[in-house]
């Protein structure tokens, strides 16, 4: 059965508008690759919104064991659950590419949403088409192949099925950690991506460039 990468969200909101907007209370945080922003069992006082880079969350079990929740890119906001009572963090969140993170304190935030209700119903359609991703991240784990979890982990970090991103360029992201990504070797992750550009489905230039075709990797049976 066909899954598709990701869906077009209906009116999407100018989150980095609004974020820029005079009066709004936040700041601006530059993590290098692998700098972790918050760890698994943190206070809870902020929302998050990522600028530009990546970002991976991640939960460690009791027993050390560590599972990828989440991939975010630009655009995304992370860290929402303090908004809904949650006093600590429920995983961590590492940069997987330097990344320019807005930090809002979650009192400024639920002033935010409290006064502007076109905000609270896009906010909260943001959210809910997060968590729906996430699920779908967990079943690419469960039931696909290393090949088409790396293929839909570079699409959803290019930003495909998002309207408003017109350049597919991803941060040269090592393939160390793409593994750690899609939950395989790297050796894997380096034989894929070789086939991937050797296929004219990713390019190499100041980056990675993330083509269109890349998808049939995923739609493929």
């Amino acid at each position: 059965m066909n899954r598709r990468v990701s869906r077009p969200s209906a009116r999407r909101f100018n989150a980095q508008k609004l974020l820029d907007s005079a009066g709004v209370k936040r700041r601006i945080v530059q993590y290098p690759p692998r700098r972790v922003i918050f760890s698994q069992g943190d206070p809870a006082t902020d929302v998050l919104y990522i600028q530009g880079g990546a970002v991976r969350l991640s939960v460690l079990s009791k027993t050390g064991r560590e599972a990828v929740v989440a991939m975010l890119g630009a655009g995304d906001f992370f860290g929402e659950g303090c908004l809904a009572g949650q006093q600590v963090r429920m995983g961590t969140a590492t940069a997987i590419a330097a990344s320019t993170i807005l930090i809002i304190e979650k009192a400024e935030m639920a002033r935010l949403l409290h006064g502007e209700p076109e905000l609270s119903d896009r906010f909260l359609s943001h959210v809910l088409s997060r968590n729906i991703r996430i699920e779908e991240d967990l079943v690419d784990q469960l039931f696909h192949s290393s090949e088409k979890r790396l293929a839909r982990a570079l699409l959803l970090l290019a930003r495909y099925g998002n309207d408003d991103v017109h350049v597919r360029v991803i941060p040269t992201l090592s393939q160390q950690i793409l593994a750690e990504m899609v939950g395989t070797t790297r050796s894997r992750v380096n034989f894929f991506m070789n086939k991937f550009r050797k296929l004219g489905f990713i390019e190499y230039n100041g980056g990675i460039k993330i083509n269109k075709s890349l998808l049939s990797v995923v739609l493929h049976e």
